[in-house]
């Protein structure tokens, strides 16, 4: 194995990033390192690659960035029996303590002492990739379960964890906000048996490719459609049972609000770029539950994400674009246009020069 490899690097405190050779991470004895196949961008890297208030205060230049993967196991430490080299693995993202009252407690999401990977550690932007044993997650690659897919995981993780936070069945859903997760989070919802789901943002690329993911979605493009218009015309006349904020955009969030059902639940997943003005007053009368949700169950969530993509959940279209690693520039122009879903980028090709 080489010493060194390619990896995508927040070099300066500025706006894009830098491949370059850095050297290849050691494997400790509770270790596996993976040689990474394939990446997706999630917004968090678009966040850093622009360089935005979040990112100065969080990222540490030079760090390798990058958190959805999919790769193979290459070399484990001593102490790891439960993998095997070759084996095609991805990860959760968040590195926790063990040892918090969380941690021991079964809630690891939940960890106060979290390091992310690709944020407070490298990342998986690059050739390899090492974790901790406690974080890999195996996975059986089929025509359905692409490595492209699985890529992805960690987002969808994070649509799962959302959607399933409160009963779907024979409710009805409105999510604000048409990204790659609030895509997902429809598809998901159908699948576990919502009644109507609708979905709105002011973005028609995304409604669109929402529709062509699952086809009996309501889509709203705010801009120029009436929420309360179109909850009239599909025969809503008490308002949405459960809300999935995945937007970060406190008019959206006001506008759920203003339109749930008495007694109804509210879960938040998108991140606001400033806190929102937020009408308590109508939470309390009208009885409404609003939860935070951050991440994956670990490993639950995992869990129940694989089981529904083999019993049928097929979300392949949020996946629109494709690149080599070395054109990761095309890649993060596209996330920033609006114009795509997820973009993945190929690191297979490394070792074929």
């Amino acid at each position: 194995m080489a010493e060194t490899m390619y990896a995508l690097v927040k070099e300066t405190a500025a706006p894009g990033l830098t491949l370059k050779r850095v050297p290849v991470p050691e494997c400790g004895p509770n270790d596996v390192k993976i040689r990474i196949h394939k990446t997706s961008i999630c917004g968090t890297d678009l966040h850093i690659y622009n360089w935005d208030e979040w990112s100065q205060a969080t990222i540490v230049p030079g760090t390798v960035i990058g958190h959805e993967y999919c790769g193979e196991i290459v070399e484990k430490g001593s102490e790891v029996v439960e993998y095997d080299v070759g084996q095609i693995v991805t990860g959760e993202g968040h590195i926790t303590c063990g040892v918090c009252r969380n941690c021991r407690e079964g809630r690891k999401h939940l960890c106060r002492n979290a390091k992310g990977v690709g944020v407070n550690r490298d990342g998986a932007f690059a050739e390899y990739l090492v974790i901790p044993k406690t974080n890999v997650v195996p996975v059986k690659i089929s025509s359905t379960l692409t490595e492209d897919m699985v890529s992805s995981f960690d987002p969808l993780g994070n649509a799962v964890h959302t959607a399933l936070t409160y009963d779907m069945v024979g409710e009805d859903v409105l999510i604000t906000g048409c990204g790659a997760i609030g895509m997902m989070a429809a598809a998901i919802c159908r699948h576990v048996g919502a009644r109507r789901i609708v979905v709105t943002d002011i973005n028609d690329y995304r409604l669109n490719l929402c529709r062509e993911i699952t086809p009996s979605v309501i889509t709203v493009n705010t801009m120029r459609e009436d929420l309360k218009e179109v909850m009239k015309t599909i025969g809503m006349r008490e308002g949405f049972d459960v809300g999935l904020e995945m937007s970060g955009n406190a008019k959206a969030l006001a506008q759920m609000i203003d339109n749930m059902n008495n007694g109804g639940n509210i879960a938040l997943l998108g991140i606001m770029s400033k806190p929102p003005v937020v009408d308590l007053q109508k939470v309390v009368w009208n009885g409404l539950t609003i939860r935070g949700i951050y991440g994956r169950k670990v490993f639950d969530t995992w869990d129940k994400m694989i089981y529904m993509l083999e019993s049928g959940l097929d979300v392949r279209k949020v996946q629109t674009h494709r690149f080599d690693f070395r054109d990761y520039e095309k890649g993060f122009a596209v996330m920033n246009s609006g114009m795509s879903g997820k973009v993945v980028l190929d690191w297979t090709t490394a070792d074929k020069e």
